[in-house]
């Protein structure tokens, strides 16, 4: 095999890591972003790879969050008591979040594929929603069904993270039609909140984050600063001792409730911009930092920016996993202590590893660094496709490392958090890929596409070609209005030590910068071709030695997918061993497991070993699974 490394402890990973932190801190003083997205709205995806995603999502995806959130549940139904007083509220108190959510991947969907049976359903729901908000603007259905007196009386019961959902997808909604009615909706319930908190008012503490970043979002959309100054104090607002024991939390794969009474829970055992050690749940600590670092980007607050990186080492380099999934306990549905980092009991929740990709977009903005779209790569890859089917109709809660063949994928689950989070995740993928700022574009996933952007007047057309990831070339066609110079700006992915780099078929030798970009300035004219030629071949790694349950054993990445064993395909399994001398062969075949490229590691006195890609296990026969296997120099 190729290498043998320490995952996050030594050589190149390490030093692309632990120095990302470093720069963003130096560089971020006097910034507001370094990079401006372009979002998915203006970016056409023709990806062997994804675009079957995306059709998927736009079909059976979406009509399962249908079927579930309007039929087999009691979701829709719930704002329609609402609106009425009448009935009873059913199931768990957060369950307007997943219509929310469910609402924001629709509308995503609508932008790039146009459905109007989809979007009669976003205006029947909408119109369900308006008419469920309270006259104050207070929307919740939950409470308007058990007792709006006991409305802001308890931090857990999710009304601000709801009402954040809600925001977000009417957002969402507007800019994918035009249609305020939603808009509205939500600005009226964020004209509630601040109204009922603030400096002088009631102090409050989210159990669930959410909110913070959905109003920085609505203050883009509005322009009105109250909104971002709301995001501000709600941060502001934790670790002096406003919040209280919550006494206990739902465990939604069990049913059952488990006691939280550590404010560390919910990120509130200190200030904000104190803080250095992620603690508790992972899927609220990764809002948490969504919503500090939009607020830092526009406040220039260095205080945020440093809390930030410091919270980054410590979950990339001693609390993520391979996949990049965080939160190795069920308990908490989060994190216990560093290098804690158990396989099979792994939680890795789905939504977390979304949130990952969320938080590490917003750093690589803020910073210019590509050290943060490794990682939100690794997360996409691995953690985060893990989490839906091949067929898009069925969801993994839960993302171990390891299996003993009795973790399987579901059609839904009574807490549908991660289905819904992936419905409104997937049809934004476009929003990752390219970026901008004030004479470059930034690549920075490879994904088969197209944008056009602006950049000083002038009109700039790329175009991407790739097999990735499968294959590391990577062709990229210029079109510009005309011919004055700017920058590319080209992410080299930390898993790739080589690779060879052209420009209309002569050879460039550019290394990275500090910044992890390959910069190519030219005077660009229509029809300028980049190819690129990722080193992709398949590594052994082995990890921390600190992380106990991984002693002795290795894992296989190949490009950015880590792969695993399934017992399907090795009927020794529980003997799979690697050694220093094997071998692996790869090769791709587009009729199994609807394309992918497997790996064969060819045994002397034994039947070889057969890897397929993390994220497609569990697509076939119900079996055990691993990631680590047990090493052999």
């Amino acid at each position: 095999m190729k290498k043998i490394y320490y995952f996050f402890l030594i050589g190149s990973v390490l030093a692309n890591l632990f120095s990302c932190s470093q720069n963003s801190q130096k560089e971020n003083a006097s910034l507001l972003r370094v990079i401006e997205p372009i979002p998915f709205s203006e970016v056409k995806i023709n990806d062997e790879f994804w675009s079957p995603r995306l059709q998927k999502h736009a079909t059976n995806t979406l009509n399962v969050c249908i079927d579930q959130i309007e039929v087999k549940t009691a979701r829709i139904k719930n704002f329609e008591n609402a609106a009425t007083g009448t009935g009873e509220h059913a199931g768990i108190y957060f369950d307007d979040s997943d219509v929310y959510k469910a609402m924001e991947g629709m509308a995503y969907s609508l932008v790039n594929n146009p459905n109007p049976e989809i979007e009669k359903k976003m205006d029947e729901w909408v119109d369900k929603i308006a008419a469920a908000q309270q006259p104050d603007g207070y929307l919740n259905t939950f409470y308007t069904l058990t007792g709006l007196e006991k409305r802001w009386t308890n931090m857990e019961k999710h009304e601000m993270y709801c009402g954040g959902h809600m925001i977000e997808a009417a957002i969402a909604y507007y800019q994918a039609t035009g249609k305020r009615k939603f808009l509205d909706v939500a600005i009226r319930f964020a004209e509630h909140l601040d109204e009922n908190f603030g400096p002088g008012k009631k102090h409050w503490i989210p159990g669930h984050q959410e909110i913070e970043l959905a109003l920085v979002k609505l203050y883009h959309i509005t322009g009105k600063e109250k909104y971002l100054n709301l995001a501000y104090w709600l941060l502001e607002e934790r670790g002096h001792g406003y919040g209280y024991d919550i006494g206990y939390n739902y465990a939604p794969e069990s049913g059952s409730v488990y006691w939280a009474n550590d404010p560390g829970y919910w990120q509130d055992q200190m200030p904000v911009r104190d803080q250095s050690q992620i603690t508790g749940h992972a899927v609220r600590a990764m809002y948490m930092y969504c919503g500090m670092a939009d607020v830092a980007a526009i406040n220039h607050d260095q205080g945020y920016i440093d809390a930030l990186d410091r919270l980054w080492d410590c979950v990339v380099n001693r609390n993520m996993y391979i996949t990049g999934g965080i939160g190795s306990s069920h308990a908490n549905e989060g994190f216990t202590e560093d290098y804690d980092m158990p396989n099979e009991e792994a939680y890795c929740e789905t939504c977390a590893s979304v949130g990952m990709v969320f938080w590490n977009h917003r750093m690589n903005q803020m910073s210019g660094n590509a050290c943060y779209i490794d990682v939100l790569e690794r997360s996409l890859y691995n953690g985060a496709l893990a989490g839906i089917s091949l067929s898009g109709d069925r969801f993994f809660y839960v993302n171990p490392l390891e299996s003993k063949g009795n973790h399987h994928r579901m059609a839904w689950y009574g807490c549908a958090c991660c289905p819904s989070q992936v419905s409104r995740f997937l049809p934004s993928i476009g929003s990752y890929i390219y970026g901008k700022s004030d004479n470059a574009v930034w690549i920075n996933l490879f994904i088969a596409s197209e944008t056009t952007t602006q950049l000083k007047g002038n009109k700039i057309k790329l175009r991407q070609e790739t097999q990735y990831p499968w294959d590391g070339k990577v062709v990229i066609t210029v079109d510009p209005q005309n011919n004055k110079p700017f920058d590319i700006k080209i992410r080299k992915p930390d898993w790739s030590e080589k690779y060879t780099l052209s420009v209309n078929g002569m050879i460039e030798n550019i290394q990275p910068a500090a910044d992890g970009y390959l910069t190519l300035n030219r005077s660009w004219k229509k029809d300028d071709q980049i190819e690129i030629e990722w080193d992709m071949t398949t590594d052994l790694i082995a990890a921390n030695p600190l992380v106990k349950a991984n002693s002795g054993k290795r894992a296989i990445q190949r490009g950015p997918l880590v792969y695993c064993l399934e017992e399907i395909d090795n009927a020794g399994i529980d003997k799979a061993l690697l050694t220093s001398k094997d071998k692996p062969e790869s090769q791709y075949d587009a009729s199994f497991l609807e394309g992918v490229v497997s790996i064969r590691i060819p045994k002397e006195n034994s039947a070889p070993l057969f890897y397929i890609p993390y994220y497609a296990w569990d697509n076939r026969a119900a079996g055990k699974m691993k990631v680590w296997v047990d090493y052999q120099e």
